[in-house]
C-alpha cells in the first residue's frame, strides 16, 4: 500500500540575528508521525532553499496535502519595516501552479491574522493557534470523507463565507524529534536548538500577541519528555545548548523547578537560555536554574520607567528589574534587557527617566526597539484607533506602529550613549560580528560579548 504524503513547509526566510529552527513544524511532525503511520511526512525549510528548488521538490514529491507555516508577518522593526507578505504569496502560488494538492495554512502569523490571510492566500483550510490535534483530525476527516466542520481552530469557507471554529481544548503532552538534516544546519548556523516547556501566557501586556496565538491559560508540557529530548540532543547528537521558546519561561515555577531538578538528576551538562519576566525570581530558584544549565536570560523588560511599565501593562517595577539583574550578576548568569522606546504613554520625561535608571545596571546589554507594532485583538489596537493612529477597519497586515508623540526620536541614540551603558539599536550591524563568532564555532547566545 502506497503511503499518503504530507508536506510541511516552513515559509520563514528571516535569519536576523540568526536562523531559527522551525520548532512548530517539528512538533507537528512528531505528533502526526506517531498517529498517522500510513502517512509519509516531510519538512521543507525555506531557510536553505529557493522557490526553484521548491518547485522541483514539489514535482518529485507530489504531496497529497501541503501544510504551509507562516512564522512572522514582518521584522517588528519600525526603522526597517521589512514585510514578508509577498514572499509568502510567492510560495503559495508556486504550490498552486505546480501540483494538485490540498493546501492547509497555519503558523503564528496566520494565528494573528487568520481571516485576513485566509482571504489573501485562498487555501482550502487554515488552522489558527495550536495545530497538532486540529491537523490530525482534519487529515482523518479528509481521508475518510467525514464532516470536518466541528474541528477546533479550523478555518474554512462555506456558503456563508469564511468560518473560524473556536478553540477550548489544548494539549499538555507532546513528543519532539528533530530532523537530522535540519538539526545539522541550525546547529551550525545558529549554535542552538529550540524547545518549548509550556504554552500560553496569562500576562496582559497591551501589545502582545502570545495570548492570541497560544491562549491565556498556561499548559506545562511533560517534564520527563522534555528531558528525554534534551538527553537525545546532548548524548546522541553532541548538542549542548538549547533555547526554551516559551513566551515567558518563569511562569508555573513549580514545574520549572521540577524540570531543573530532572535535568540535574539526568546528569545533563546542557546549557540553556530563555525569555524571562523580571518578576518573582529569588536567589534560590535562580541558583537552581543555573545549576541545571541556565546561562542566558533575555528579559522582556520593555521600560525602565515605572510610569511606562504601568502603561504597557507590565506587572513588575523598575526596582524588581534592578534586583533580579543584581542577582544574575551575583550568580554569573548572562542577561539582557529588551526595551520599547516611544510606546503607548511614553513621554520625554519617562524616556529620560529610563536612560537614567539604566545606569543602575552593570554587565548587561539593552536592545531598544522604537515604537510598538500594532496587532489586531490587542489593547494597543483599541488605543491606536481611539487616538486616530489607525482606522478601525485597518487590517494591520502591513506593519503599523504606535509612536508616542512629543518624543525627540533623533536624539535617542545620543542619550543612550551618554549613559555609558551598551544599547544596541535595531539599525546597528551586530549580525556580522555574531557570524564571525559562529565561524569560530561559538555556540549558544552570543550577545553577552557586547556587554558593558
Amino acid at each position: 500500500m502506497n503511503k499518503r504524503k504530507l508536506l510541511l513547509v516552513s515559509a520563514n526566510q528571516y535569519a536576523i540575528p540568526y536562523p531559527v529552527y522551525p520548532i512548530g513544524l517539528s512538533y507537528l511532525h512528531s505528533y502526526l508521525s506517531s498517529r498517522l503511520p500510513h502517512f509519509e511526512i516531510h519538512i521543507f525549510d525555506f531557510n536553505f532553499h529557493t522557490l526553484e528548488s521548491f518547485r522541483e521538490f514539489l514535482l518529485s514529491y507530489q504531496p497529497d496535502y501541503t501544510g504551509i507555516s507562516f512564522r512572522n508577518m514582518d521584522d517588528v522593526d519600525s526603522i526597517h519595516k521589512t514585510w514578508f507578505l509577498q514572499g509568502y504569496k510567492d510560495i503559495v502560488e508556486v504550490v498552486k501552479n505546480t501540483i494538485n494538492t490540498r493546501i492547509i495554512i497555519g503558523g503564528s502569523a496566520f494565528s494573528i491574522f487568520p481571516q485576513e490571510l485566509f482571504e489573501v492566500f485562498q487555501p482550502e483550510f487554515g488552522i489558527y493557534g495550536e495545530g497538532e490535534e486540529s491537523l490530525f483530525h482534519l487529515l482523518q476527516c479528509l481521508e475518510s470523507k467525514k464532516d470536518f466542520s466541528a474541528i477546533q481552530g479550523l478555518v474554512y469557507r462555506n456558503s456563508n463565507g469564511i468560518q473560524m471554529n473556536p478553540r477550548n481544548h489544548f494539549l499538555r503532552q507532546l513528543d519532539l524529534s528533530f530532523d537530522n538534516d535540519l538539526l545539522d544546519f541550525y546547529w551550525g548556523k545558529s549554535g542552538m536548538l529550540n524547545i518549548q516547556t509550556k504554552r500560553g501566557c496569562p500576562h496582559k501586556c497591551i501589545y502582545c500577541t502570545y495570548p492570541l496565538i497560544e491562549g491565556t491559560k498556561v499548559r506545562t508540557l511533560n517534564a520527563d519528555k522534555i528531558v528525554e529530548t534534551l538527553s537525545d540532543l546532548y548524548f546522541n547528537k553532541d548538542i549542548n545548548y538549547v533555547f526554551f521558546t516559551d513566551s515567558v519561561f518563569n511562569i508555573s515555577n513549580s514545574f520549572n523547578i521540577e524540570l531543573a531538578e530532572k535535568i540535574l538528576k539526568k546528569g545533563l551538562k546542557i546549557k540553556w537560555g530563555a525569555y524571562f519576566s523580571p518578576h518573582g525570581l529569588d536567589k534560590q530558584t535562580l541558583q537552581l536554574y543555573a545549576d541545571a544549565g541556565l546561562t542566558h536570560i533575555e528579559f522582556g523588560t520593555e521600560s525602565l520607567s515605572d510610569t511606562t511599565l504601568k502603561n504597557y501593562g507590565k506587572h513588575f517595577t523598575v526596582q524588581e528589574v534592578v534586583d533580579v539583574s543584581d542577582l544574575c550578576n551575583e550568580l554569573y548568569i548572562y542577561f539582557s534587557h529588551f526595551l520599547i522606546l516611544g510606546g503607548y504613554g511614553e513621554t520625554e520625561e519617562t524616556i529620560n527617566e529610563g536612560f537614567e535608571n539604566s545606569k543602575r545596571f552593570n554587565n548587561t546589554v539593552f536592545f531598544p526597539y522604537i515604537g510598538m507594532r500594532i496587532y489586531p485583538g490587542t489593547r494597543l489596537q483599541e488605543y491606536a484607533i481611539r487616538e486616530g493612529v489607525i482606522q478601525a477597519d485597518d487590517d494591520l497586515l502591513e506593519p503599523a506602529y504606535y509612536l508616542a508623540k512629543g518624543i525627540n526620536y533623533e536624539t535617542l541614540k545620543d542619550r543612550a550613549d551618554k549613559t555609558g551603558r551598551r544599547f544596541v539599536f535595531p539599525d546597528e550591524d551586530v549580525v556580522t560580528v555574531m557570524n564571525k563568532m559562529r565561524d569560530r564555532k561559538r555556540k549558544g547566545m552570543l550577545w553577552h560579548h557586547l556587554r558593558k
